[in-house]
């Protein structure tokens, strides 16, 4: 299936978006919560339910031990978003001091989610949060690069705002470079609009020269309810947010298959996944328990 990067250049959405996609996706999900400031899922949706004690920080310590441990680790760390476990969650980190420790892990991290996506049928999507610029870099430490290296493409999420869409003006040239540089290629890059403005999707393409790739609306019930300020709406199932990511879903499955026939990946691409980390996939299936029960 399709591993998406989302990132923003400024707290606009990126969670709410993640969510959504990976609960309205029609085929087993997992959304990575990656961004290096921290996580707000644990807090938020699961209303502190889960503890410092699973999610992405112990990865680190896992990937220390080998290939082998860190992918028992990751299957560990999971948490369900739904009953059947089709959907799935890594929790993020609970402090931004924690991120220096991961950044010898991320290369590893990015080819377990190709094992899932390639081999597993999974979508995956990476909350890679707000990006963080150094020397008009991508910072080495406060910016999981790696993951959106090996992504098959990399959102922007931008609001219709002129003062949203000012700000991501100034990430579009470094990820460019990165994805050209060492990803594969510019054209991975895209934005994810969300419709909260009065900009049209022409209008944040051609300020942002970049192609708006999907749109979401701007729903304030479904979202408070994924940022857990909020209960279940009664209409979640119908909610106009989930249907619209579900359709992103298969336009996004879509470019990334075009991509796909013609591309040719730089040397400087993760090798495959060795079978230690596609054994993942076993993992997820041996009856994993959920923190939460």
């Amino acid at each position: 299936m399709t591993v998406t990067a989302l990132v923003s250049a400024k707290s606009c959405g990126v969670t709410t978006s993640a969510l959504a996609m990976a609960l309205s996706s029609t085929r087993p999900s997992l959304l990575a919560e990656c961004d290096p400031a921290g996580g707000t899922i644990r807090a938020g949706l699961f209303q502190a339910q889960i503890t410092a004690g699973t999610g992405l920080y112990h990865l680190a310590t896992a990937d220390r031990a080998g290939e082998e441990a860190l992918a028992q680790a990751f299957a560990n760390h999971l948490v369900r978003l739904d009953e059947t476990g089709h959907r799935q969650v890594l929790p993020g980190l609970t402090d931004p001091a924690q991120a220096p420790a991961l950044a010898r892990t991320w290369p590893a991290l990015a080819q377990v989610m190709r094992v899932l996506s390639d081999e597993g049928g999974y979508d995956v999507v990476i909350d890679a949060g707000r990006l963080a610029l150094e020397s008009g870099q991508l910072h080495p430490t406060l910016t999981p690069a790696p993951l959106l290296h090996g992504a098959d493409l990399v959102l922007l999420v931008v609001r219709a705002t002129d003062q949203s869409i000012a700000l991501a003006r100034h990430m579009t040239e470094p990820l460019r470079n990165e994805l050209t540089d060492r990803g594969t290629g510019p054209d991975a890059l895209g934005v994810l609009l969300i419709e909260d403005g009065p900009r049209r999707a022409h209008e944040v393409s051609q300020a942002l020269r970049l192609p708006v790739m999907a749109a979401l609306p701007w729903e304030p019930d479904t979202a408070a309810y994924l940022a857990g300020t909020v209960g279940v709406p009664r209409r979640l199932k119908k909610s106009a947010l989930f249907n619209a990511a579900r359709t992103a879903l298969g336009n996004l499955q879509a470019a990334a298959s075009r991509r796909a026939l013609h591309l040719q990946y730089p040397p400087a691409l993760p090798a495959p996944a060795a079978p230690q980390l596609s054994g993942v996939l076993q993992r997820l299936t041996q009856g994993r328990v959920d923190p939460r029960v």
